[in-house]
């Protein structure tokens, strides 16, 4: 559902008025959905890094066994 010309108004006046009151606040949550992003991709990258290590601690245990 979009939102009115209204509310629109409404919202960008109450941002202005967070980024004037808390800075800090303001910022942190205008960069809130780009850092639930990193932190997915950075799971991603250390499950992949965890099965390759896995994959290849048993290469090296099949390739070592003597038959």
């Amino acid at each position: 559902m979009a939102l009115s010309m209204e509310e629109e108004r409404i919202l960008t006046e109450i941002a202005s008025q967070l980024g004037q009151e808390d800075p800090r606040l303001a910022d942190r949550l205008s960069n809130f959905g780009r850092l639930r992003r990193r932190r997915r991709i950075r799971a991603v990258v250390a499950i992949a890094t965890a099965v390759l290590v896995i994959a290849s601690l048993v290469a090296a245990a099949v390739v070592t066994v003597p038959v």
